[in-house]
């Protein structure tokens, strides 16, 4: 009988963000089913992204040229310029200006190479995909090449704060001190031009990015909201016995706006087993089931195949 499901008739739904700069989430979804299939389930793949790191691979963007720039320290670096099956042009962030461990310096980095890209558009429509930036300059670099949008914009933001949240929430993570976060969150306060935008949601995401982009006419969308539902997460989830999401780390941030936050919301409204597992955990969340990776990345591939074998033992 074709179509039937494996000897324990579990359905699994493997749908995790990155690991980032340890693993893409089409290579976490890849893996985690690996170690599902081995316990017998049936697996249905679909990695999920925020506007972070690998949101236009999660679409279905197909790349369409390569633009010279500068990166957020002004070396020079190319980037993609992708387009989605309708034609609308995708541009991601993170593939330009992107949080590199090996250099944190927020007072520094500039967003100038993210203009440089948009400024290369040519198409109907625009999504621009914010988060995983080394940033926090409110987009002034951005707007120093960039001064009107090439097409209607719609910008997924990976992270559904107020402008000062840039430097008073992410900025630690891209390696501020308690000093610089106060400096930088004045530099934020003093550009009064956005200041009609900075109460938005989405506004402070990818280093204030949101609210310049805003300031030009973009709109601003919940990042993983925005592509869960291109995704047909729902339905998918209502079809499902299993789902499991995660990311590098879960925290306080997961529920702003992340990609595996907003998974666990879905499974939650329609009643549906949800394993969220970190490399770090440093919150637990509400309905889910919650489980630690060893937290070394050269274990991280292992850790998936392991816990995906494991969930489909228990189940």
């Amino acid at each position: 009988m074709t179509g039937r499901r494996p000897r324990n008739h579990v359905l699994a739904l493997a749908s995790p963000a990155s690991l980032k700069g340890v693993l893409s989430a089409r290579e976490a979804a890849g893996l985690l089913a690996e170690g599902l299939r081995r316990g017998g389930a049936q697996v249905e793949e679909l990695p999920i992204a925020d506007g972070g790191e690998g949101t236009a691979d999660a679409l279905g963007g197909r790349e369409r040229l390569r633009a010279r720039v500068h990166d957020a320290f002004g070396h020079p670096r190319e980037a993609p310029i992708r387009a989605l099956p309708d034609g609308t042009a995708v541009v991601e962030a993170a593939e330009v200006i992107p949080l590199d461990s090996r250099r944190l310096d927020p007072l520094a980095a500039s967003s100038r190479g993210l203009g440089e890209v948009i400024a290369r558009v040519e198409a109907e429509r625009l999504l621009v995909c914010l988060g995983g930036t080394a940033n926090v300059d409110g987009g002034a670099g951005l707007r120093e090449v960039l001064r009107e949008l090439p097409a209607p914009t719609t910008v997924l933001c990976d992270a559904l704060v107020p402008l000062r949240d840039a430097a008073r929430r992410f900025a630690p993570q891209k390696g501020a001190t308690p000093d610089q976060v106060e400096l930088l969150e004045r530099r934020l306060a003093a550009m009064t031009e956005l200041a009609p935008y900075a109460e938005l949601p989405g506004a402070g995401a990818a280093g204030g990015l949101g609210a310049a982009l805003a300031a030009l006419g973009a709109e601003l969308v919940p990042g993983a909201r925005e592509v869960l539902r291109r995704l047909g997460f729902r339905r998918r989830v209502r079809d499902a016995d299993l789902v499991v999401t995660g990311e590098g780390a879960v925290d306080q941030t997961t529920l702003t706006g992340k990609a595996p936050g907003e998974a666990l919301r879905v499974c939650r409204e329609e009643g549906v087993r949800c394993v969220v597992f970190g490399g770090r955990v440093e919150t637990e969340l509400a309905g889910a089931e919650m489980v630690a990776l060893s937290g070394d990345p050269a274990r991280a591939a292992a850790d998936l195949v392991a816990l995906g074998e494991r969930l489909s033992r228990q189940t």
